[in-house]
């Protein structure tokens, strides 16, 4: 199984700062998890990730 490589929004500004961090394999579901607890790993569906975006994006959440 390969590495995942966890991803960090560029708007973060400082490596230490708590955010939420992104991996997915390919054929995989999207993990994600706080930056400040790495041992904590939700999951989601590609589809469900997919709306989550749209709807932040959208302001939706504001």
């Amino acid at each position: 199984m390969p590495q995942l490589v966890w991803r960090k929004s560029s708007y973060s500004a400082h490596p230490q700062d708590d955010c939420v961090e992104v991996a997915a394999s390919p054929d995989g579901p999207v993990l994600y998890r706080e930056s400040d607890r790495p041992g904590e790993v939700a999951h989601a569906t590609r589809h469900a990730w997919a709306a989550f975006l749209r709807a932040v994006k959208s302001s939706a959440y504001e």
